[in-house]
């Protein structure tokens, strides 16, 4: 039997560990559905996806929050708005983690290629094997050509973490600047959502459709 003081949350699986440790923390009631990162890969499936996953709750005991940001699927928003269904605000969650901070290093160099604790650990899989750049080794320059610099956005210090971080630089051949900012605004924005209050914004928080720093196959 459904609680009907539930929340369900439909979340990219990019976020799934801090979102556990973030609910577990405030001792929220909900129960955490996530959807494979590997579909940045091909964000035209997301809303099918996050679609899914809303219909296998009950709204009518369940509330339901999706934990996604814009992600390039332009259908997103409007399934959501039409479903009466909240969502995290930002484009991304580099976005979501950096909050103003991530608006700095863009303004300083829009150049910049974002890392998280979770891609840094999933490089391999979510990248090099995701992307077929292990198959197809010419797509580097194609994806990765326009970038200047790499950014790591540190949600928890982790050395092995910060290793791993150095060496995609050095794969990508550009200079590492790291920046700990923890959950940032993922967490506020859940809160706020969780209480019923307003979502803290950047000045890029909406309107960003174009800025992906996360290469796709369209």
């Amino acid at each position: 039997m459904n609680d009907p003081n539930r929340t369900v949350m439909v979340a990219c699986a990019a976020l799934g560990k801090e979102l556990r440790e973030i609910i577990d923390r405030y001792g929220w009631n909900v129960e955490l559905r996530v959807i494979n990162a590997r579909l940045h890969n091909r964000p035209q499936l997301i809303t099918g996806a996050v679609a899914e996953k809303l219909a296998e709750t009950q709204p009518d005991t369940d509330r339901q929050v999706v934990v996604y940001g814009h992600c390039g699927a332009p259908d997103l928003d409007p399934f959501l708005k039409d479903a009466g269904v909240e969502r995290t605000l930002g484009p991304h969650c580099y976005e979501m983690f950096g909050g103003e901070e991530f608006v700095r290093l863009m303004e300083e160099e829009p150049g910049t290629f974002f890392l998280t604790d979770f891609l840094v650990k999933s490089w391999k899989n979510l990248v090099l094997e995701g992307l077929r750049l292990q198959q197809h080794p010419e797509l580097k320059e194609m994806m990765f050509g326009n970038y200047r610099r790499v950014a790591y956005l540190v949600q928890v210090e982790e050395e092995r973490l910060l290793a791993k971080a150095r060496e995609i630089a050095e794969w990508l051949e550009l200079p590492l600047v790291t920046r700990v900012v923890g959950y940032g605004h993922l967490e506020e924005r859940l809160a706020a959502i969780m209480e019923g209050k307003p979502q803290p914004t950047t000045p890029v928080t909406v309107g960003l459709d174009g800025l992906d720093a996360y290469p796709t196959l369209k």
